[in-house]
């Protein structure tokens, strides 16, 4: 069992992480952003558990439900709503949308799609590293999903992360789903922890509506992977709580698979009230800061200039930028 205050701290993060995409999705119905709005609802635990094992120098590519992840490694509400509303104070500036954003200063890189596109450049800045003797420690973490797992980019990225050793963490969210179509659809394996061995990875399963086996599974592999033991895979069981994206409702998910699994924030808060980690008052607290820590966040975004593509600089990042980037260090 990890030690309470890191318990406590992925309760906030979970807590903080649905608190975003509630408010994102009401935004959406109201019309203030443009585009698809995804949402991680349902997976909190095993993205915030990720994120918490994240240090100040790794490198982690996100999919799209990896709000949890993003807040515990550095990201803040306030980031969130800028890029969302297209502000010009925002990570991207404006441009590509409210989910491809990233900021490479705390290692975090611009998504380029979730299905398989970000394993190559996760595996390109290690290995840039580990030329330049600059690897130390260094872990870089790639979410994706069972649906992503089938793409011929990660396939062809996993084969060099594992030929080279790098220290990789594959976090992989079968969700049940990719957008319709469901897992015994796309791979006729028992799970996808099974492929691991194929790649030179090593596996760890977990139950993605259990925040403590998703903690233990990803404390595990990244302890794995910074240690030098190569390339390691964490597969997390669990069901996506709402549709592909704000546009879907899921209809073609059946009642007897939603019952058979919870929802694993209220599955967690429960634990940890039960067993004295967090009290009834000290949750209601949480929810509560949370809220209001994204409403603030939302008034602060709502209140700063819109991009103008007109008069703007259209480059996110210069070329000195690049070229200095703090996160190489």
């Amino acid at each position: 069992m990890s030690d309470p205050e890191l318990r406590r701290r992925l309760y906030r993060v979970m807590v903080l992480a649905r608190a975003c995409d509630d408010r994102v999705a009401a935004l959406k119905a109201q019309g203030e952003i443009a585009g698809s709005a995804f949402l991680g609802r349902g997976q909190e635990a095993f993205s915030g558990a990720a994120g918490l094992c994240l240090r100040p120098g790794d490198v982690f590519a996100p999919a799209i439900r990896d709000q949890a992840a993003r807040l515990a490694f550095g990201e803040t509400p306030l980031d969130v709503m800028r890029v969302v509303l297209g502000r010009r104070t925002g990570w991207m500036r404006g441009r590509d949308g409210n989910i491809h954003r990233g900021d490479w200063s705390r290692g975090i890189l611009p998504f380029i799609s979730h299905l398989g596109a970000m394993a190559a450049p996760v595996a390109g800045v290690l290995l840039a590293r580990r030329l330049g003797g600059r690897l130390g420690d260094t872990v870089g973490a790639i979410a994706i999903g069972e649906g992503g797992m089938n793409t011929g980019a990660l396939h062809e990225a996993l084969v060099v992360i594992g030929v080279e050793r790098l220290p990789v963490v594959l976090l992989v969210a079968d969700n049940c789903y990719a957008y319709s179509t469901p897992r015994e659809r796309s791979y006729a394996c028992r799970d996808l922890a099974e492929r691991a061995a194929g790649y030179g990875f090593a596996a760890q399963r977990c139950d993605g509506t259990d925040a403590d086996d998703c903690l233990r599974a990803c404390q595990a592999a990244f302890a794995a992977a910074r240690r030098g033991s190569g390339p390691q895979m964490v597969v997390a069981d669990l069901l996506r709580l709402a549709g592909h994206g704000t546009h879907d409702d899921a209809s073609y998910v059946p009642a007897e698979l939603r019952s058979r699994y919870g929802d694993c924030l209220p599955l967690f808060e429960r634990t940890l009230i039960r067993e004295g980690v967090l009290s009834a008052e000290e949750a209601e607290r949480t929810r509560a800061q949370c809220r209001a820590e994204v409403e603030a966040a939302l008034q602060q975004a709502r209140s700063e200039p819109a991009a103008d593509a007109a008069t703007d600089e259209w480059r996110v990042y210069s070329e000195s930028d690049l070229l200095n980037l703090r996160w190489r260090r």
